[in-house]
C-alpha cells in the first residue's frame, strides 16, 4: 500500500472512531435505519459474489439514470452500490446485485475483483478508487460533473483530487465546462458525452383522471419552500380556478407539511392523498413516494422545489418537461445547471415572485427538452473491458 493511501486509510479509521456516537444516534432515525448499519457496520452487506461491471451511484436520481445504460448491457453481470436508501430501492429494480457502499475504511477488505468500475457524477471516494484499481479493475467516471459553485472547494483540495483522478482511466463528463474543470484538477483522458439523464425513459406508472381545472404541482419541495408556494397559490386562485398538489421531497416531512397546509388553507378544501385517493380538493398533499411522474402527467404547471433555498441545488427538470408542464423554479438550481441547458421556457424566480410567475404561465407554452447525448462511446468501452476477462 502506498504511503499516502496508508495515511488516508488511517485517518479514515480515526474519523470513524470519533464519529461513532453520532453514527449510532443517526442509525436510530427511520431515514437511516437501513443504510447506516449496512455502510458503517456491514450489517447484511457482504461483498459481491460475482465479478462483473460495478456501478456506484449516490441516490435516487443517479440510480434511475442508469436505466438506459443497463438496458444496453443485458446478459452482463451487473453489480451496483449506493449510499442512500432511496438509491438502493431504485437500484433494486434492475437485474443486478445491489449493495450499500461501505464506509471507506472497510473497502480494502470488502472490494473484490471487478472487471470495470463505473462511478457516477461526483461520488469521489479515494479508497474506492485506489482499491478498485489495485484489484485490477478499469475505472471510469460517468456523467461526471463539477458545478461552478463547487469548483473553488475542489481546487482547494486539488492535492487530494489529483491523486484520486490519477487512478481513473477515462472521465466521461457532462459538458465542455466540466471537461475543463476536471483537467484543471489533474484528470487526463477526459471526454464530453453529455448528460446521460437525457437518455432516460420517462413515463407515468399509472393514469389518473385530470381534474376539471388547472393543476399546479409543488414538486420535490424542501423545508421552508412550501409556505411561499402555498401563499402564492392562495393569491393566484382568487382570480384563476386551479388546484394545488404539494409533493414533499422527503416522506418524513409529510406530517409537518400537512399541518402547514391545514393552517394556511384560508377556507380552501384540503385532503391527504393517502386517505382521499383523489385530487378534488383545492389543496392536496401527495403523501406517497413514486407518484411524481404520475402527477406531472395531469399537471399544467410545475413549481420545482430544491431551488428556492441555497443548500439543495435544485431537482431534475426533465421529468416535468417531458409531460409538457410549464416549469417555475428558483435561482439556486446549481446542481442541475447542465440539465436546464436542455430545457426551454423555464421561469426562474424568487419565492416572492411566484404569484406573478403563475400568472405569466397562463400565456406560456409548456417547457420542452432538446436531447443531446452520446452513450455509444462509454458503452463500447465498458463492453470492451468486460470482454477482456
Amino acid at each position: 500500500m502506498k504511503p499516502f493511501t496508508l495515511l488516508y486509510a488511517s485517518i479514515s479509521v480515526l474519523l470513524y472512531l470519533a464519529a461513532l456516537p453520532l453514527i449510532l444516534l443517526l442509525s436510530l432515525r427511520p431515514k437511516y435505519r437501513e443504510s447506516i448499519p449496512a455502510r458503517f457496520f456491514l450489517r447484511s452487506n457482504r461483498s459481491f459474489t460475482k465479478p462483473g461491471i460495478w456501478f456506484h451511484v449516490c441516490s435516487l436520481g443517479e440510480a434511475r439514470a442508469l436505466g438506459p445504460v443497463l438496458e444496453r448491457l443485458k446478459e452482463r453481470q451487473i453489480n451496483i452500490t449506493t449510499t442512500t436508501h432511496t438509491g438502493f430501492t431504485e437500484a433494486s429494480k434492475y437485474k443486478a446485485d445491489v449493495r450499500y457502499l461501505p464506509y471507506e475504511m472497510f473497502l480494502p477488505f470488502w472490494v473484490g475483483r471487478e472487471d470495470v468500475v463505473v462511478v457516477l457524477e461526483a461520488e469521489f471516494w479515494y479508497l474506492l478508487f485506489a482499491v478498485a484499481k489495485a484489484r485490477g479493475a478499469r475505472l471510469l467516471l460517468l456523467n461526471a460533473r463539477i458545478s461552478e459553485r463547487s469548483l473553488p472547494k475542489y481546487m482547494k483540495m486539488r492535492w487530494l483530487y489529483s491523486r484520486m483522478l490519477a487512478y481513473v482511466d477515462t472521465v466521461y463528463c457532462q459538458s465542455e465546462e466540466d471537461r475543463v474543470r476536471f483537467i484543471g484538477l489533474g484528470a487526463s483522458n477526459v471526454e464530453v458525452i453529455g448528460n446521460i439523464k437525457l437518455a432516460q425513459k420517462i413515463s407515468a406508472t399509472r393514469e389518473y383522471e385530470r381534474p376539471d381545472s388547472e393543476v399546479i404541482v409543488a414538486a420535490s419541495t424542501h423545508e421552508s419552500e412550501e409556505e411561499p408556494m402555498i401563499r402564492a397559490y392562495l393569491d393566484y386562485v382568487k382570480r384563476h380556478k386551479s388546484r394545488l398538489i404539494v409533493v414533499p421531497r422527503h416522506p418524513e416531512r409529510f406530517g409537518a407539511v400537512w399541518e402547514m397546509i391545514e393552517k394556511m388553507a384560508d377556507g380552501r378544501s384540503t385532503s391527504r392523498w393517502s386517505k382521499s385517493k383523489s385530487f378534488e380538493a383545492d389543496i392536496t398533499l401527495l403523501d406517497a413516494m413514486g407518484e411524481l411522474n404520475n402527477i406531472y402527467a395531469i399537471s399544467d404547471v410545475a413549481i420545482l422545489g430544491g431551488a428556492f433555498k441555497a443548500d439543495v441545488g435544485g431537482h431534475n427538470p426533465l421529468e416535468p418537461a417531458h409531460f409538457g408542464c410549464k416549469i417555475i423554479t428558483g435561482k439556486h438550481a446549481f446542481m442541475q445547471q447542465e440539465l436546464f441547458k436542455y430545457v426551454h421556457d423555464v421561469q426562474i424566480v424568487e419565492p416572492e415572485e411566484l404569484t406573478d410567475a403563475l400568472v405569466r404561465a397562463k400565456s406560456m407554452r409548456g417547457s420542452h427538452v432538446d436531447e443531446d447525448i452520446d452513450l455509444d462511446t462509454v458503452i463500447d468501452e465498458i463492453k470492451r473491458e468486460d470482454e477482456k476477462t
